[in-house]
């Protein structure tokens, strides 16, 4: 071994033994730093569609869309979907690939508000079925709806009444919540065989009010519903009523409206929204559904902007 080797192995082993030594004395209670993350911000495909006549998106198109704009995830909604075979479901897992970005939501629609229980099993049974679409794209949430009345028949004159409707005739609201309850508590077992973690979200009929949401939550009472909130299904004292949703939130829906809403507009505090929250400790996707007449090709850009900035942290 020749002097100069020996002195590097030397002046090694003295470094190796300080740096050793200088660890026995980091205090025990040190921490790496915690990094703030923001949230992942996802768009459903409904945000290209809105219902709008004529104007249907195809979701493999939404896909590249969404991962061109620079969104984390995109959630489908089943009923934009063309067909409903596993060849199909496959092509858009497999074009969610190439594209670099997640399906990583399932907004579907049903209700169990019906007395007749032949109705209610045609729901249950398409929520099942659904649970395995989305298991079989690899999503991992899927939005649920109480279901409503549907004493008011058109959804425009149900908009105009601010999402309120009388009930059925001779029918109470508890034996309302029963039939929901008694509903999801069926399809639980398949959401847990599938890894779907289901999320009842505040919307029309039972859903309408926080304390009707969390009353199906609470007796229901299962890891595999939760709560997907919708940041625009609330027209009244948003904030309060958002709050009560959070512990239980696993997936957002958040609204924009640029160009002025379909049925109507609101005026929303997103960095408020994301400190509410932050401080439920959310870290799961806020997913644009965006819901204004100005023209999707320049609306989403601009919401995408909206909610990166209020769902970023500051450094």
């Amino acid at each position: 071994m020749t002097i100069r080797r020996r002195s590097f192995l030397a002046g090694a082993g003295a470094i190796a033994a300080g740096t050793a030594l200088a660890g026995l004395h980091t205090p025990a209670t040190a921490q790496p730093a915690e990094r703030r993350r923001g949230n992942p911000i996802a768009v459903s495909t409904y945000s290209f569609w809105r219902f709008k006549n004529d104007s249907k998106v195809s979701v493999e198109d939404c896909i590249r869309h969404s991962a061109a704009m620079g969104f984390d995830g995109v959630e489908i909604l089943h009923r934009q979907m063309d067909r409903e075979d596993n060849g199909y479901l496959q092509q858009l897992k497999r074009t969610a690939l190439l594209e670099g970005i997640p399906l990583c939501g399932f907004s579907i629609h049903q209700g169990f508000v019906y007395p007749d229980p032949a109705e209610r099993q045609k729901n249950i049974d398409h929520t099942i079925k659904c649970i395995e679409l989305a298991y079989a794209m690899g999503i991992p949430t899927m939005r649920l709806n109480t279901g409503r009345w549907n004493t008011t028949r058109s959804f425009d004159d149900l908009m105009k009444n601010r999402g309120i409707e009388p009930p059925l005739p001779g029918v109470s609201e508890d034996t309302a919540f029963e039939w929901v309850i008694s509903s999801i508590e069926k399809t639980l077992k398949k959401a847990e065989q599938c890894g779907v973690t289901m999320g009842l979200e505040n919307h029309w009929g039972l859903g309408l009010t926080p304390q009707g949401v969390m009353r199906i939550v609470n007796a229901v009472n299962s890891p595999w519903l939760q709560v997907t909130m919708d940041t625009g299904n609330f027209l009244e004292d948003p904030y309060d009523r958002l709050a009560m949703l959070a512990p239980k939130t696993v997936y957002v829906q958040a609204k924009t409206y640029f160009g002025g809403g379909l049925w109507y507009t609101l005026d929303l505090d997103y960095p408020r929204i994301a400190q509410l929250l932050r401080k439920h400790n959310y870290h799961g996707y806020i997913s644009l559904e965006f819901e204004g007449n100005e023209d999707w090709k320049t609306a989403i850009p601009k919401s995408l902007a909206l909610l990166r900035g209020a769902f970023t942290p500051a450094a």
